[in-house]
């Protein structure tokens, strides 16, 4: 591998760390030996790369540095392409569209113009009606998305397995996107613990404008940790 192919790949992988990572993880991920780590890092910060730490520390791109267009291969655009195709298919309205712009955007702000490459990247999410029948229940997704995202109380009407309707307050912090069903993670004022809400059993959302007295990510964090969910899947 040339080495401009190695620094591009030592952004990557800074890239796509929010915390410190040690030389020696990198060295690990890239297959080179730390000291070659060191010496590429050195080398991307007199090129002016918005690195920050030391060794023996770990070292971490700093927050709201802009970074230069970079190509993508081949397996990195089919997987850009895709990811999109899927969100049109299982986001709602709202969603579906900022997929498409992103792709737009991505397509605009690189190198050479990908709208082509785009356009015939044969990977594709059927865009019917799922296996088991049913339609995506879209509704309202994106208002429970806008509740996690400012941090704010929702109360549901909830029709729960047995079809019993009740009212419940939530704080929400999480939307799982399977396929076909999307399942929402928030903490219940009425049962005081953490519960899942289908959004298909959504019949009603209430938003206010309260933030709820928790911040979404020690929700997120003490969830993760009762389900053993790893943070980085």
């Amino acid at each position: 591998m040339s080495r401009s192919g190695r620094l591009f790949l030592l952004m990557d992988a800074m890239r796509a760390r929010r915390v410190p990572v040690t030389a020696a993880q990198l060295a690990q991920q890239l297959g080179v030996s730390e000291r070659t780590i060191y010496r590429d890092i050195q080398t991307l910060a007199e090129l002016g790369a918005p690195l920050q730490g030391e060794a023996g520390i770990g070292y971490v791109l700093r927050r709201g540095a802009f970074l230069p267009p970079l190509m993508f291969g081949a397996d990195e655009l089919e997987a850009l392409v895709l990811g999109a195709r899927w969100v049109r298919r299982q986001g709602d309205a709202g969603l579906a569209q900022a997929a498409s712009n992103a792709l737009a955007k991505i397509a605009a702000a690189s190198p050479r113009d990908l709208r082509d490459s785009m356009a015939e990247t044969s990977l594709w999410v059927p865009l019917g009606r799922p296996a088991d029948g049913t339609q995506p229940a879209d509704r309202y997704v994106q208002p429970v998305r806008e509740a996690i995202r400012y941090e704010q109380k929702l109360t549901l009407g909830y029709q729960d397995e047995h079809g019993s309707a009740t009212s419940r307050t939530v704080w929400p912090f999480a939307l799982a996107f399977f396929e076909g069903k999307r399942l929402l993670a928030a903490w219940c004022e009425l049962r005081g613990d953490y519960r899942h809400f289908r959004i298909d059993r959504i019949a009603s959302v209430q938003q206010h404008d309260e933030r709820y007295p928790r911040r979404r990510h020690v929700l997120l964090d003490a969830w993760r940790k009762m389900h053993e969910i790893d943070p980085e899947s």
